[in-house]
């Protein structure tokens, strides 16, 4: 298709300055101080502007600024023009690109097919001027013999390009290319360098090739001295209703094999492929999508690309509108973990959820209506099926008084079909096999009143709350429980109607659950902390697992408390206290403190269940996590992080550790400034799985400002 023809508006060419000279010999005018030319998007701006009336050429000197219709910039001490603005010849030209980024030359030429030859070029992705605005050396730049700048295509070339860091020249730079318009195009990246215990010495290259404005492709090579060499690629795609992304890894390699199905050390074809995906098919409908998928249990942390122990693929068709909601989706999983065995992972397909939102005529309330299905398929182990529909009523109300009293009503029924549950090897999950139903009724009032005062020159909020729920007794160890066997009383359930996190347990009978919500605000500072406990009216024996906190007829003390101090400080205190004892059951803790530049990460975890039904969600643990980062001398700074088991044998028999074991730990320097990053991280991984050997890893990063590197 041809190119529009440009409207008279475009082609006529403004101009202002604070005098116009005419010359009758030579047929020139001259405009003279702060001369603007506009024509489109284009400007020029200069001291003396000179319009030779046969010729059409026109010369401007003095100060010049050049804007072109990309809004890039160029300064020059003289220019010449065509009568269409189009620059020509020039002398002392700096351009600076709209993305960022300096190019100089000493002088320019215009070719005949409108290109623009620079000699004795340097280009730079730093800023040139301090915040005072004096001159300031540029951390690294590119020299070139010969640039040519194509202003039509939006790009610039380097002919005999050098790189220089911190004044050192360093690294030949063929073919290379920078767009003035900001997209990317293809050409090399720079390499990564590595060691590593597993694979020696790693060298990587990758080669960008930009496919189109919403697509591209990223193909890299690796070599090693103690394996064979690896390739990957990635495809990206974004178009109008949605993007998505592949990736792909594939070497051949000695493996050792960590499944309990496989044994022994063999040479095979080993790789990752990974891809995820969403699109909005109308305003309503939407498809989300992620796959991924590895050959075996070692290639991902072998070759240092995720240290996930599962691999979760799924897929969502969703319909969502003002007052509904429809969920078709499936799940997959790939387990990574020593020992486990993958027949016994479910696949979850399909499940099926909707959900309708009603008002109620009646009592002003709301109404919401759920139907759910959901299938669980083992190659190896227990098949189950369930669905269910439910209808739920809430009504809020506030009275004359400042109290919030919100009233519910929940009725459900239940049809579950299972076989092979003997092959779950945890008793309480396996339910009975064949058909089984349960219906389900429960009734709760939840009270809060908040009490709002002044504090410390500041406003703080006093909430007592108290809830009551009745569920009457319901079947539960008859039904298979595939989503509520990681239960724990936190404070985020502590005021659920069913402290059961999925649909397959539901707690019955009458509890009552009181707490007290205290939020504190004053400038620069918050303070949000919760605490309360429940009792169950009913002595009949509770279904909830020991070392729940929920067991006894009265439960443990739960309770949360986080403090914020402006950007800089953030700490999240989670606990449970023994009823009994007091003793800490789970003490939590996270704290951040520090800005962007310097900063400490610290996270504590203990799990003290006091647990002796052996069940495998409900083992003790005891974890530090720690990270931080210190800046100095401006641009460089010292960081590293560390991860820390510190259960002993007392609290699981299973661990050989005596009380602290270093997981994984890194340490590293970097550099960074407007233009430039350099890190060199060292990382040592205590803990090694068939052949993701333990040791220590060496990395080397690079990163060059606007010259398409990471």
């Amino acid at each position: 298709m041809a190119a529009p023809l440009p409207t008279a508006e475009e082609e006529r060419i403004g101009f202002e300055a604070d005098s116009i000279e005419y010359k009758d010999d030579s047929n020139e005018l001259a405009a003279i101080g702060n001369v603007v030319l506009t024509r489109a998007d284009q400007s020029v701006r200069a001291d003396r502007v000179t319009w030779n009336r046969e010729t059409g050429q026109i010369v401007a000197t003095g100060n010049i600024r050049f804007v072109d219709k990309d809004g890039n910039q160029r300064f020059t001490d003289q220019l010449e023009l065509t009568d269409e603005l189009k620059a020509g010849a020039m002398q002392n030209m700096l351009l600076a690109l709209r993305e960022g980024g300096r190019l100089a030359a000493q002088t320019g030429t215009r070719e005949a097919d409108g290109r623009i030859r620079l000699d004795r070029a340097t280009y730079t992705g730093c800023e040139v001027e301090d915040s005072e605005g004096c001159p300031k050396t540029p951390t690294w730049r590119i020299t070139a013999r010969e640039v040519i700048y194509d202003p039509d295509r939006h790009i610039v070339r380097f002919n005999g390009a050098r790189l220089e860091l911190f004044g050192a020249r360093l690294l030949p730079m063929p073919g290379l290319m920078v767009a003035t318009d900001g997209r990317a195009i293809s050409g090399l990246l720079i390499p990564d360098l590595r060691l590593s215990a597993s694979n020696g010495v790693e060298i990587s290259q990758a080669w960008y090739q930009r496919l189109g404005d919403n697509r591209d492709l990223t193909v890299t090579g690796y070599v090693y001295t103690e394996a064979l060499p690896m390739v990957s690629a990635q495809y990206r795609q974004l178009d109008s209703m949605g993007a998505f992304q592949i990736t792909g890894y594939a070497t051949r390699s000695s493996r050792i094999a960590v499944s309990p199905t496989d044994s022994g050390e063999k040479t095979d074809w080993r790789g990752y492929v990974a891809a995820n995906g969403r699109y909005q098919l109308s305003p309503h409908w939407s498809v989300t999508a992620s796959g991924r998928y590895a050959s075996d249990r070692t290639f991902l942390r072998r070759y240092d690309i995720s240290r996930d122990d599962r691999l979760r693929s799924m897929i969502d068709v969703e319909r969502i509108d003002d007052n509904s909601y429809l969920s078709i989706a499936g799940w997959a999983t790939q387990t990574l973990r020593k020992g486990d065995e993958q027949g016994m992972v479910p696949i979850a397909l399909p499940l099926i959820d909707y959900r309708r939102r009603l008002s109620d005529p009646v009592l002003g309330g709301r109404i919401e209506l759920q139907a759910n299905s959901l299938a669980i398929t083992r190659t190896s182990g227990q098949d189950t099926r369930r669905a269910f529909a439910s209808a739920r009523w809430d009504m809020r109300r506030l009275t004359g008084a400042g109290q919030e009293i919100t009233l519910t009503a929940l009725a459900r029924g239940d049809v579950y079909h299972s076989d092979e549950n003997a092959s779950t090897l945890t008793a309480i999950y396996r339910g009975e096999s064949g058909w089984q139903t349960r219906a389900i009724a429960t009734a709760a009032v939840d009270v809060k009143w908040p009490l709002v005062g002044q504090l410390w020159n500041g406003t703080q909020v006093l909430t007592p709350r108290v809830q009551v729920v009745a569920t009457p007794r319901v079947r539960n160890l008859e039904l298979p429980n595939e989503d509520a066997r990681a239960i724990d009383l936190e404070d985020s359930n502590l005021f659920a109607l069913n402290r059961f996190p999925g649909y397959d347990r539901i707690e019955d009978g009458v509890r009552v659950t009181y707490g007290l919500d205290w939020q504190f605000e004053r400038p620069g500072w918050r303070v949000n902390s919760t605490v309360g406990q429940s009792v169950r009216m009913s002595r009949k024996p509770a279904i909830l697992p020991e070392g729940t906190g929920l067991t006894d007829k009265v439960s443990d003390f739960v309770g949360r408390t986080e403090v914020r101090f402006r950007d800089f400080l953030k700490l999240t205190h989670r606990f449970r206290l023994d009823k009994d004892t007091l003793a800490v059951r789970r003490n939590e803790f996270d704290a951040t403190i520090g800005d962007q530049r310097t900063y400490a990460e610290i996270g504590y975890l203990r799990l003290n269940r006091d647990n002796t039904s052996g069940l495998e969600d409900m083992q003790d643990r005891e974890e530090l996590r720690v990270a931080g980062r210190v800046a100095f001398a401006r641009y460089w700074s010292l960081f590293g992080s560390g991860v820390f088991n510190l259960t002993n044998r007392e609290e699981d028999p299973s661990f050989t550790s005596d009380g602290f074991q270093a997981l994984r730990t890194r340490l590293g320097v970097a550099y960074r400034d407007d233009c430039l990053e350099v890190a060199l991280t060292w990382r040592r991984d205590y803990i090694a799985t068939g052949d993701a050997e333990k040791g220590n890893t060496f990395q080397v990063h690079v990163a060059l400002r606007n010259l398409g590197f990471r």
